[in-house]
C-alpha cells in the first residue's frame, strides 16, 4: 500500500499521508514518496491548489516514527531530518497555494508539515503541537523557524520550551489556524475555500503568494519592490484583460492561466 496517497479532480490535489497504523507518522519511506508527489504537483499545470491531510480519523501526522528512529545511526537521524527540512521547504515554495486538512493529532513534524502550508484548516478535534523538548531535541524542520513567524516570539518560545499539545480552538485563537471544522465538514470546508480561490486569475495567486513568501523576510522598502516585480509578472498577462472586459460584460471572467 502506498504510504502517500494522490487524487486530483477539477484542479484540486488532495495529498494523503496513508500510515494511519502508526498515526501517519513520518519514515524515510514515506518522506521519499511526498518528496515524488510534491515534485509531480508542482509542474502539473492541471493542479491549481493542493490539501495535505492524513488518512484515518485519528491523526494529521504524530511526526517522526519513533520505532524507526530508535534504530537508526546518528548520521541517518540526520539524514532524516534534512531531508524532512527539505521537503517541508519545497512545499513552502510551491507556486499554488497549499491548505492542510488537519484531522487529528499533529505532533511534530506533522505540526511543521501544516506551518509548510498556507492555509491551516483543523477539525475541532484535533490536537497539535511541538513537543520534541520532551524527547530532549528540538523542532527540526522549521518549527523553530515558522512558529515564531507566524504566532510572535513569545507564544512560540513558550509552546516549544514546554512541548505543550494545544486545542484546535487554542490554536485558532493563537492565529495558527484559518479555520476550524466539524470532523465530518472539513474536507468540504477546504473544498469550499478551494473553490473561492479557484474563482480567481490562476498567475495572479501564484504571484501575490511568491510576493507574501518573499517580502515576509525583508524589509518594507525590499518588499514593496519584490510586490511591484510581481505585479509587473501579471501585467501583460491574457487573464487581466479577460478579467476587464468580463467586468465590462457583468459576467464571470474564464481565466486560462496565460
Amino acid at each position: 500500500m502506498a504510504a502517500v496517497g494522490l487524487d486530483i479532480q477539477n484542479q484540486i490535489a488532495v495529498v494523503t499521508l496513508n500510515r494511519p497504523e502508526t498515526l501517519n507518522a513520518l519514515n524515510f519511506g514515506m518522506l521519499e514518496e511526498l518528496e515524488r508527489t510534491v515534485e509531480r504537483l508542482r509542474y502539473d499545470r492541471n493542479v491549481r491548489i493542493v490539501i495535505f491531510t492524513g488518512a484515518g480519523e485519528k491523526a494529521f501526522s504524530a511526526g517522526a516514527d519513533l520505532k524507526e528512529r530508535k534504530n537508526l545511526t546518528d548520521d541517518e537521524v540526520r539524514r532524516n531530518v534534512n531531508k524532512t527540512r527539505t521537503l517541508f521547504q519545497r512545499i513552502s515554495e510551491l507556486p499554488k497555494p497549499t491548505i492542510a486538512a488537519v484531522n487529528g493529532y499533529a505532533f511534530g513534524g506533522g505540526f511543521e508539515l501544516m506551518l509548510a502550508c498556507d492555509l491551516r484548516i483543523a477539525a475541532k478535534t484535533a490536537v497539535m503541537g511541538l513537543t520534541e523538548t520532551s524527547l530532549a531535541i528540538i523542532p527540526g524542520a522549521g518549527g523553530t523557524q515558522r512558529l515564531p513567524r507566524l504566532i510572535g516570539e513569545a507564544r512560540a518560545k513558550e509552546l516549544i520550551f514546554a512541548a505543550r499539545k494545544i486545542t484546535a480552538e487554542e490554536a485558532y485563537l493563537y492565529g495558527i489556524l484559518n479555520k476550524i471544522a466539524e470532523p465530518d465538514e472539513l474536507m468540504d470546508v477546504c473544498f469550499r475555500l478551494a473553490g473561492e480561490i479557484l474563482q480567481n486569475g490562476p498567475l495572479a495567486v501564484q504571484q501575490a503568494k511568491m510576493a507574501i513568501r518573499l517580502g515576509m523576510d525583508v524589509d518594507l522598502k525590499t518588499g514593496l519592490a519584490i510586490e511591484e516585480e510581481a505585479y509587473e509578472k501579471v501585467l501583460a498577462t491574457k487573464d487581466r484583460i479577460e478579467a476587464l472586459r468580463a467586468f465590462a460584460e457583468k459576467r464571470k471572467p474564464n481565466f486560462s492561466g496565460e
